[in-house]
């Protein structure tokens, strides 16, 4: 990154939206495993994580304990550095035990969204290659299980450890986290037996030839065209950046972290349990997904100081109708992210829930994800119409159409460098270069500003995408998805202003000749097959799509028909 050069690069210079964090604290070149043991090393008794559903409670020392033996136990299945294995399952406290022992000898963890279905399943775990894949046994409406069977029927007859799929090729291990067998699949407690009496000397060798800037972690995201996109990250990327999270929040061993947030996402795995190891702070997990009453529970329960979430979760803890009835008064910080936070709802956050320093972060998988923060200090109205300012060791910019970087206050796309960009899109060069030009800028997609003070603003997106609960929806996925049924000649999907989820997923869909659905039938074939957020909440059959003259379709026309249709508005944010 350009040095500073002793001046304030954090706000902007000469006019123009440019940005540099502060090269201070400087960046550190562990390992994930060389990060928790320092922690572990200072804070042994300690208490690291609470998992308030199945009342585990483990201190650092009785973690990292834990993360050996599931390490030397995945050792002994022939797992090696650099094989890929994936994590379907919601926060459990073998995911967490998973993120650190994969780490500990090199493993690549592949974050696996709790909502796929087979359809989004075969894909990731194809993409990257998966050797193995630790996976839940049911959650919600999905049968993990049942899904697994259906794309790999071979596994009624396998022996564990040796799969043979045709629709899964590279797939040989599967570990089940039940208690009871399954066909085929390890139970993870097999596994973990396997490493008991690990050779210590053993992991730390492996882990003493893990480099910084290795891949560690992948993580999809939707992609703008085609199928979804592995980021790559690396130890270097997510230890950096839970650092500067923890930082922001001004952390310390004496708080105890709320993580309502999914374990697959960034917010989960890198602001939450990372940015805890930063700073040797409680992790505190109220259940397997959010729920706002368990949050709620586990808030008071734990006198926590901190919680994540995205502002329909904070919302909805407000909304309880037990919300009165919990002392949430030990509440100081944590993050909002993934959507605007309303004033309104910003101001109970503070009032109501003590959480006075709470900040606002912004960022995106690709950049591990955080870029902007705000300050603990920073005013109501900066936190709900801005994102905070630049991270240390972060250069930002905002561009016009031809590259050129914009005055002070004009929208443009932003862009990113830095330590925090990913190591690209895994085996997918040519999105990879679309992503990250020659200059190492990381090009977002999104449409913002940056003020005369160094805030930034997020105000629209480059790319055709949405945001439903917290959860980035990319069209063109669901619309190739759509198009797999014969009977759908040609689909335009978008979003449409949503009270409770900020968007909902709309679909205008032109049938093939002779062919007919209803709105039911379309979802019913999304089900199954698609996450639920990602299932067309409104559907409508047209016989064309307004189009410009070049042919391309317009699809704010068809944004503004169903705003008017559904008697929408958009949601203020400030």
């Amino acid at each position: 990154m350009t040095a500073a050069s002793g001046k304030d690069r954090t706000r902007p210079s000469n006019g123009l939206s440019y940005v540099a964090g502060p090269t201070v604290p400087p960046l550190r070149d562990l390992t994930i495993p060389a990060f928790l043991a320092r922690t572990v090393g200072h804070l042994a008794e300690r208490e690291a994580a609470i998992f308030c559903g199945p009342g585990k409670r483990w201190t650092w020392e009785g973690l990292a304990q834990r993360v050996d033996r599931l390490a030397a136990g995945l050792l002994s299945l022939g797992l090696y550095n650099g094989d890929r294995i994936g994590i379907w399952a919601p926060n459990r406290p073998e995911w967490l035990l998973a993120q650190f022992a994969t780490a500990r000898i090199g493993l690549i963890l592949v974050n696996i969204n709790p909502a796929y279905r087979r359809y989004e399943l075969e894909y990731a775990l194809n993409k990257v290659g998966a050797k193995a894949l630790i996976t839940a046994r049911q959650f919600k409406s999905s049968d993990y299980i049942a899904m697994l069977n259906d794309l790999a029927p071979e596994l009624a007859q396998a022996i564990p450890g040796r799969l043979r799929s045709a629709r899964l090729p590279e797939l040989t291990t599967v570990i089940q986290l039940g208690d009871e067998p399954v066909p085929g699949m390890f139970r993870i407690s097999e596994v973990m037996d396997m490493g008991k009496g690990g050779n210590s000397a053993r992991l730390d060798a492996i882990t003493a030839g893990l480099g910084p800037n290795d891949a560690i972690n992948i993580q999809f995201t939707s992609g703008t065209t085609g199928a979804p996109k592995g980021a790559t990250l690396t130890h270097r990327n997510i230890v950096n950046n839970a650092r500067f999270c923890a930082k922001a929040m001004e952390l310390t061993p004496q708080d105890r972290l709320a993580i309502p947030v999914p374990f697959y996402h960034c917010f989960g795995m890198v602001l939450g349990n990372l940015a805890c190891v930063a700073a040797g702070a409680t992790m505190v997990f109220p259940g397997e997904a959010f729920d706002a009453l368990d949050t709620l529970k586990a808030l008071s329960r734990e006198n926590c100081t901190a919680v994540h979430g995205v502002p329909t979760m904070f919302a909805a803890m407000l909304d309880h109708p037990r919300f009165e009835e919990f002392d949430l008064r030990s509440l100081r910080t944590g993050i909002m992210a993934g959507s605007p936070c309303p004033i309104s709802l910003m101001k109970k956050v503070v009032s109501q829930m003590h959480a006075r320093e709470i900040t606002i972060a912004y960022g995106m998988t690709e950049t591990s994800p955080v870029s902007f923060q705000s300050d603990t200090r920073d005013s109501l109205e900066r936190r709900v119409s801005t994102v905070g300012r630049i991270h240390p060791h972060v250069e930002v910019k905002i561009i016009d159409d031809a590259g050129r970087t914009v005055p002070v206050g004009e929208k443009g796309e932003l862009l990113t460098r830095g330590y925090c960009v990913m190591k690209g899109y895994w085996e997918d060069p040519a999105r990879t270069t679309e992503a990250i030009d020659t200059d190492g800028w990381m090009h977002t997609g999104d449409l913002a500003t940056i003020d005369a003070e160094g805030y930034c603003n997020i105000v629209g997106r480059v790319k055709d995408m949405l945001i439903r609960g917290g959860e980035n929806v990319y069209p063109r996925e669901i619309e190739e998805f759509l198009l797999t049924n014969p009977a759908i000649q040609q689909a335009q999907v978008f979003g449409v202003p949503d009270e409770r989820y900020g968007e909902e997923v709309c679909a205008w869909l032109v049938m093939a000749p002779g062919e007919s659905m209803d709105e039911d039938a379309v979802r019913a074939f999304c089900k199954g097959q698609i996450a639920h957020y990602k299932i067309p909440r409104y559907v409508r059959f047209v016989s064309e799509f307004p189009m410009t003259i070049t042919g391309k379709p317009q699809k704010f026309l068809m944004r503004d028909k169903m705003i008017e249709e559904l008697g929408l508005s958009e949601a203020k944010t400030a």
